[in-house]
């Protein structure tokens, strides 16, 4: 009976241990967009960082999509719920850069913890669409990803297509999908991310405007451009391989996606972020390449730009939680964990460091086209049109593209008029943000 009696008292003394120890660490809040397959990969990164101390614990929680959860961290902010961290799509930029009192830029939660932080550490091309005018960086690039052609190789196989033949530009893949469409397969082209892949990197990589004042960069009073020549020309084309069941329209986001994972699309439009999923649940011999462009524009291709999103921290906490804020932007900024995101997801590295280390460990020669993104995206200097895109309102413009796009892909609407109208609707919300800015 003694012995049970201590048995017991000491099972309790360990509970209370264990229970104050876990009340000492400072929790540490993540609101992120992260579903599916990476949302595992997310959650054992956080797993790792509550490891590999005891000061700090990360509880990580998925808040649906992009527009879903910047609209709960904002919600949250309102009530003086908000979360440390909180992840933010690209379209979201310009919109949290105007919150002002709703943010602790990255520069400066790192200067105030004391944190070893070094920005030169972090790819240009990546760190560019987060900084402000003086090159501080904002908030941290985590799940950046540029767009990339993929390839059901079996399907080329079995049109009779060289699965290697050259698509490295737009003619070159019309070719393909009227071999591909002649031979009966039923979804030769299909793309996922239409606005952000057929406007915004296309005019990129083109070296073309899609909005003026470098596209949003230097100052509110930008209008959008991406309704010129080249713009037109492509999206023309692709009503026109619509219309002709090369182009398979599925939807607004990625729903192609499953599609393509499904062995049913010869070719897909898509982020180079697709591998995680396509590796795990494509049942066929599949490759990657780089997005094609149209000939005959001088100086293309020039570079796509990023999308994804980064991690933005939230103003209103205690600079104890901050510390654990910057241990954790340190800790997922380390060429170990960027090496294994990176190659796991097919998100490019946010370093040089995690870039050379997946070199070292034989990842390119043992997967070739898996820095087709990297090259893509670095391989040539960015230019006032291809840094990127900074707009107010964006998500809601881009709601008014895939709107005028869908007209075009049922050939209710030619490409000019489509791209002219989608222009127009949205200098009116550019003009709203401008105006809500300044006052």
């Amino acid at each position: 009976m003694k012995r049970t009696t201590y048995g017991l008292a000491l099972a309790s003394a360990l509970s209370t241990l264990t229970v104050t120890a876990a009340q000492a660490q400072t929790e540490i809040l993540w609101w992120h967009a992260m579903g599916d397959r990476l949302n595992e990969l997310l959650d054992e990164q956080a797993a790792q960082f509550n490891a590999s101390q005891s000061d700090y614990v990360v509880v990580p929680t998925y808040k649906g999509n992009y527009s879903e959860t910047l609209n709960a961290g904002i919600a949250a902010f309102r009530a003086g719920e908000q979360p440390h961290v909180l992840q933010v799509f690209e379209v979201g930029t310009a919109t949290m850069m105007a919150a002002e009192g709703a943010i602790n830029p990255v520069y400066q939660l790192m200067a105030d913890s004391g944190a070893d932080f070094d920005p030169g550490a972090y790819l240009a091309a990546v760190t560019g669409y987060y900084t402000n005018t003086d090159g501080q960086m904002l908030s941290l690039p985590y799940n950046s990803s540029t767009p990339v052609l993929w390839v059901n190789r079996d399907l080329f196989t079995e049109a009779g297509l060289d699965p290697d033949m050259d698509l490295s530009t737009w003619a070159k893949v019309g070719e393909a999908l009227d071999a591909l469409k002649a031979a009966g397969v039923g979804c030769p082209l299909t793309t996922a991310w239409q606005s952000w892949i057929h406007l915004e990197n296309l005019s990129a990589y083109h070296n073309v405007p899609f909005a003026t004042q470098e596209n949003g960069f230097a100052g509110l009073d930008t209008e959008l451009a991406f309704n010129g020549p080249l713009q037109v020309q492509h999206i023309q084309a692709l009503g026109d391989w619509a219309r002709d069941g090369k182009f398979v329209y599925t939807g607004r986001r990625n729903e192609g996606g499953a599609n393509f994972r499904g062995g049913e699309c010869a070719l897909f439009t898509e982020s180079s972020a697709g591998y995680a999923t396509i590796a795990a649940e494509a049942e066929f011999d599949f490759g990657v390449r780089p997005l094609p462009y149209w000939e005959g524009v001088e100086g293309a291709p020039q570079n796509t730009i990023i999308g994804g999103a980064s991690l933005w921290v939230l103003a209103g906490h205690d600079p104890e939680e901050y510390k654990g804020v910057a241990a954790l932007l340190n800790f997922l900024s380390t060429p170990e964990i960027q090496a294994a995101w990176h190659q796991n997801t097919g998100y490019l590295p946010i370093t040089t460091a995690a870039y050379e280390l997946s070199q070292e460990q034989g990842f390119y020669e043992a997967n070739p086209g898996a820095d087709t993104a990297i090259i893509q995206m670095t391989g040539k200097a960015p230019t006032p049109n291809s840094k990127g895109i900074r707009l107010g309102n964006f998500d809601q413009i881009r709601t008014i593209i895939d709107e005028e796009l869908e007209a075009v892909w049922a050939g209710d609407k030619e490409a000019q008029a489509a791209l002219d109208s989608a222009v127009e609707r949205g200098n009116q919300l550019l003009r709203r943000f401008e105006q809500a800015a300044g006052n």
